[in-house]
C-alpha cells in the first residue's frame, strides 16, 4: 500500500485523511498530544510537531519522509483570510522537517491571496513568486502543487450557523468533499507544479445560501457584482465535476 503524509491533521486533513485511507497507508502530525489516542484509533501513523513563528535548531526531518509517496500540507502559512503577514520562520521550520522530499506534495493555500477587487480572478493574475507563504515552499520544492482553496464548508461548517454580515456579497466557498476529489485525482495523474484555485463555480451571495439552508425563500435581486475566483483552469485541466458545485445546497 502506497504511503502519504498529512502535515497539519486538523479539520480538512482528517476529512482527506478520511477519504484517502481506504487506498493509502497514512501519517499524520498534530500539534497537541491530546489528539494522539483519536488519530491512532483510526489507524494512522503520528507524529507530534509544531511549527512555530520562530525558527527552531531543534526540528529535524520527519523520519518517515523518504518513505512516503505524496505529501499534504494544511498548515497555515499565512495569516488570517491569507492576509500576507511574516510567517517566513514557519515556513523555514517545515522546510527543514520535509528535509530532501522527493515526493509529490500538496501546499493548501487560499484564495486569500488575491486582492478585494471587484473582479474575477484566475491563477494568473497572483504569480506564486510574489506569494510569500507559497514562494517559500516552491523554491525548495519546485514539483509542489499549490491548491487555492475558497472558504472551506461542509458538515456543520454552513453560512446559516454564523452570525454573517454584508449579505449582498458573492461568495467563493467549495465544500470539503471536493477538495478530497481533486487532491485523489491529482494523486492518481501524479500531478507536480500545478496551481489551481479550488473553488465551488457558482457564486451566489450569503442571503441565497442562509435562505437556502433554512429553507426560505429568497426574494431579493440576484447581484452579479463582486470579487470572484474561476475555477475554469481547474475544470478544465483535471477533467474534473463538482460533486457541490452550488454554495446554496452544501448542506444536502
Amino acid at each position: 500500500m502506497k504511503k502519504i503524509g498529512i502535515i497539519g491533521c486538523g479539520w480538512l486533513g482528517g476529512h482527506i485523511a478520511e477519504r484517502l485511507s481506504n487506498q493509502y497507508e497514512i501519517f499524520t502530525t498534530t500539534t497537541s498530544p491530546s489528539k494522539i489516542e483519536d488519530l491512532s484509533s483510526k489507524g494512522y501513523h503520528t507524529t507530534v510537531v509544531d511549527f512555530p513563528d520562530e525558527h527552531l535548531e531543534t526540528i529535524t526531518e520527519w523520519e518517515v519522509a523518504p518513505q512516503l509517496d505524496a505529501v499534504i500540507i494544511t498548515v497555515p502559512f499565512a495569516g488570517v483570510r491569507g492576509a500576507e503577514i511574516p510567517l517566513q520562520e514557519r515556513g523555514q521550520n517545515l522546510l527543514a522537517f520535509l528535509g530532501d522530499y522527493k515526493g509529490q506534495l500538496y501546499l493548501m493555500s487560499s484564495t486569500g491571496v488575491y486582492p478585494q477587487t471587484e473582479k474575477e480572478f484566475t491563477e494568473d493574475d497572483k504569480s506564486v513568486d510574489d506569494i510569500p507563504s507559497e514562494c517559500v515552499i516552491k523554491n525548495k520544492f519546485p514539483q509542489v502543487n499549490i491548491l487555492r482553496l475558497a472558504g472551506l464548508m461542509g458538515d456543520q461548517r454552513l453560512l446559516k450557523n454564523y452570525n454573517i454580515s454584508n449579505l449582498d456579497l458573492l461568495v467563493n466557498h467549495i465544500h470539503y468533499a471536493d477538495i478530497c476529489s481533486v487532491v485523489e485525482k491529482m494523486l492518481n495523474n501524479e500531478s507536480h507544479s500545478k496551481v489551481y484555485n479550488v473553488v465551488a463555480p457558482v457564486h451566489p451571495n450569503k442571503e441565497e445560501i442562509i435562505n437556502a439552508q433554512k429553507d426560505l425563500p429568497y426574494s431579493g435581486e440576484r447581484t452579479t457584482q463582486g470579487r470572484t475566483i474561476s475555477s475554469a483552469k481547474l475544470i478544465t485541466e483535471l477533467d474534473f465535476e463538482f460533486e457541490y458545485p452550488d454554495p446554496r445546497y452544501f448542506h444536502l
